[in-house]
């Protein structure tokens, strides 16, 4: 059966309580993820005064939803992929790569520069979060392989959520990543903090925004050359501050 790749434009599309079964079952912790409920306001909401528009496409097979990604357009000239995922059933037939492929088109289409992600790494994740990966029949290194496949790197900054980890403080089991639409072995700093200013406004507010984009700013490593650009490493590496801490 032939797999094809769409946009969900209408807030009714039974595709999207699809896809939010595909998320619920291809993540570890789903409760971290953005809900299945809010996936129809999200589409239809204009974009917040240029800061964000929110994309949903699906992969089908059959008329049957096996995979989808969420990601959002931003003022800074990129996107943000809040999640990919593909059912089980349907791993291994390239339906993430023709969902990304149409992912990197939309973002070529408007303008932008490339789209980050957020992955966890093996060397962050405690026992029980790699005893949960595994239950769902996911595994935290393959799955930076196969983002490495797809062209991501990993941005070399310490980074983390601002929020969602223990007591409500930040979540560091995550690294930043970085698929530019035209290969490069550096990112701009800049790039990179407006682009998380504008993805953490809409829920943590402009100051928090603004502030948490400075402090992920301050964490980068001096560039010898003097040039205001990040390293781009293998999507498998963590950043290097942290394999020297």
């Amino acid at each position: 059966m032939s797999l094809s790749v769409r946009r969900v434009t209408d807030p009714h599309d039974p595709a999207l309580e699809a896809f939010g079964r595909i998320q619920e079952a291809a993540y570890y912790q789903p409760e971290m993820l953005i809900p299945a409920e809010y996936f129809g306001p999200m589409i239809v909401q204009p974009p917040q005064t240029g800061q964000r528009q929110n994309i949903i496409l699906v992969a089908e097979q059959g008329g049957e939803v096996v995979g989808g990604t969420l990601f959002h357009l931003l003022s800074s000239g990129a996107g943000f992929s809040s999640f990919m995922g593909v059912a089980q059933s349907a791993r291994g037939t390239g339906a993430a790569r023709a969902l990304h492929r149409a992912r990197m088109q939309i973002i070529g289409e408007v303008g932008a520069v490339g789209v980050f992600a957020d992955a966890v790494h093996r060397q962050a994740l405690s026992a029980e979060d790699l005893a949960a990966e595994a239950r769902v029949g996911s595994d935290p290194t393959l799955r930076r392989v196969k983002l490495g496949a797809l062209g991501f790197f990993t941005v070399d900054i310490p980074y983390w959520q601002p929020v969602g980890g223990p007591e409500g403080g930040p979540l560091k089991d995550l690294d930043l990543l970085y698929c530019p639409l035209e290969t490069s072995g550096t990112v701009s700093l800049r790039l990179v903090t407006d682009t998380m200013q504008a993805y953490w406004q809409s829920w943590l507010g402009a100051d928090r925004a603004a502030e948490e984009a400075a402090a992920l700013a301050q964490r980068t490593e001096p560039n010898p050359t003097g040039q205001s650009s990040v390293a781009l490493l293998s999507a498998t590496e963590r950043p290097k501050a942290f394999s020297q801490s």
